[in-house]
């Protein structure tokens, strides 16, 4: 059996890895694997922990906070041979065989399979799969919110409907905090877009694999719990997500399909910003500050 490599990108994640690699054994049952972590300059005990709790996984020092695809990209570099590899969130808790049940469904096609997450305490699982972005599904979440738009293909990313959660259901992209991704997708794929400090990573890098061939798909018998970070409520990382967004349609679609696009992103966030909301307010300012799209700004 090949050795399945468990990729890990930490920062000040001294908190929730203790939580990681204890469920870590039971997660991977069946499967031969090796833990590969790299660290982003954590200011914490990040590596102090992983020293102590996991002695035999490989470290990798980035010396700066290089971003959660550039921290993919290095422990790639240092993991060795592989079949196949396991991108995790350190907040994540794998329950039992949830590993095997994603490398099982890799192949035929499918390069990429996520599982069904569920929050913490959370009895419904996330609703985690979505839809190419496209002009008319961000008009449509606009307008009248990702649940309601949601119902109708042609209107939203999100896939809401519950029975998509209930059987093997192929999407477009995944949220990312638990992907398996195969060795030919990797090796087709290549490298992750650092160019992307944080969100819509993993949307491009779904959207590159289904170009090449590798389809992106849930596996409802693999479980795991995703804690979940302050996006939400956090206005600097909600900035981040919504520009980055656009910064992905930009890249796959004209000027003028972008312009319409960002239109649509920016309805959605003054939209909330009425409502008294300090994240879209935030998000709201960068995206009508010029230039604010050439670069993405970390955290």
């Amino acid at each position: 059996m090949s050795t399945v490599a468990v990729v890990v990108v930490t920062w000040n994640s001294a908190a929730v890895l203790p939580g990681f690699l204890a469920a870590l054994p039971d997660g991977m049952a069946g499967l031969d694997w090796r833990l590969v972590v790299a660290d982003n300059d954590s200011g914490d005990d990040t590596v102090a922990v992983l020293r102590t709790l996991a002695p035999a996984a490989v470290v990798v020092e980035t010396g700066r906070n290089a971003g959660y695809a550039a921290g993919i990209n290095a422990a790639l570099d240092a993991a060795g041979e592989y079949g196949a590899v396991l991108i995790c969130n350190p907040d994540v808790r794998m329950r039992q065989g949830c590993a095997k049940r994603l490398v099982d469904g890799l192949g035929d096609g499918t390069g990429i399979v996520v599982p069904l997450l569920y929050e913490d305490g959370g009895e419904a699982p996330h609703q985690s799969l979505r839809r190419e972005p496209t002009v008319l599904r961000a008009f449509g979440e606009a307008l009248i919110g990702n649940t309601r738009a949601g119902r109708f293909p042609a209107l939203s990313e999100m896939v809401t409907d519950p029975a998509a959660y209930r059987r093997p259901t192929r999407a477009d992209w995944a949220t990312g905090a638990l992907m398996a991704i195969s060795g030919e997708c990797l090796a087709d794929c290549g490298r992750w877009d650092e160019s992307f400090f944080l969100y819509s990573e993993e949307t491009e890098y779904c959207l590159r694999a289904r170009d090449r061939g590798h389809a992106t798909c849930l596996e409802p018998t693999a479980e795991a719990v995703h804690l979940g970070g302050d996006s939400r409520v956090s206005p600097r990382l909600w900035t981040l997500l919504t520009l980055n967004r656009v910064r992905l349609y930009r890249r796959r679609h004209g000027a003028l399909a972008t312009a319409a696009f960002r239109a649509a992103v920016l309805l959605r966030e003054t939209s909330r910003a009425a409502l008294g909301r300090p994240a879209a307010r935030a998000a709201v300012a960068a995206l009508v500050r010029p230039g604010a799209l050439r670069a993405t700004p970390g955290p």
